[in-house]
């Protein structure tokens, strides 16, 4: 690890003082939420280290919660291999529960869950939630509102490995038939399948992508 940082309570990510909402003009850092167990299913997993070596090979800062466990793990690990850059931000409770990884190149421990979430929120470009529990759900939904609410532009993306998000999808789209999610509110969000499609999902979000760079990214996997 080349260096540690406590960090105090910064402004609300909502707080834009009559600014635009932050946008991702350039991917830099994209922000991974995803568990701290690795699930049932070996393709989790594997879609995590694939992430982290495409985070690693495209000169993207990895940013995530800061754990050594599960898919935390995987991911992180996965892009310090491949010798990326990784951004861990765990709260002082959880160093020890979710064993911080304290390999990384920057570990930002901070006081509260608050302060993790937000932080993770202005060191991203972008947002990818990986399979995961309540903690990753919760996370993905809050970006998911700040973005509806107009708070921010930045891409986010749902991997749906195996099928994971199917039961969230459906949710969201039962919201949308009864009404709660209307026309003006929609939530807005990309879908993919495979690991390999995440980052040309991010960078077509975002703008940066053309059809040739969509497929040089591909073959790096």
């Amino acid at each position: 690890m080349n260096e540690m940082t406590k960090m105090p309570v910064p402004k609300p990510a909502n707080d834009m003082n009559g600014k635009n909402p932050p946008t991702a003009a350039k991917i830099e850092g994209v922000c991974v939420y995803c568990g701290s167990g690795k699930g049932v299913e070996p393709a989790y997993a594997i879609a995590a280290r694939k992430l982290g070596k495409a985070l690693a090979d495209n000169g993207i800062r990895l940013v995530y919660g800061g754990g050594s466990l599960g898919l935390m793990g995987e991911v992180a690990r996965a892009t310090l291999g491949a010798g990326g850059k990784v951004t861990g931000i765990i709260p002082e409770f959880l160093g020890s529960r979710e064993h911080m990884l304290k390999d990384v190149d920057e570990l930002i421990v901070v006081e509260n869950m608050h302060v993790r979430k937000q932080l993770m929120f202005d060191r991203a470009d972008a947002f990818v939630a990986l399979p995961g529990g309540v903690g990753t759900l919760e996370e993905l939904v809050e970006q998911l509102t700040w973005s509806q609410l107009g708070r921010h532009s930045k891409p986010i993306v749902v991997a749906n490995i195996n099928g994971f998000w199917d039961p969230f999808l459906k949710l969201l789209e039962h919201m949308k038939a009864e009404t709660f999610i209307r026309p003006g509110l929609d939530v807005h969000f990309t879908v993919v399948d495979k690991a390999e499609d995440i980052l040309p999902a991010i960078l077509k979000s975002a703008g940066l992508t053309t059809a040739e760079k969509e497929q040089e990214l591909l073959e790096k996997f």
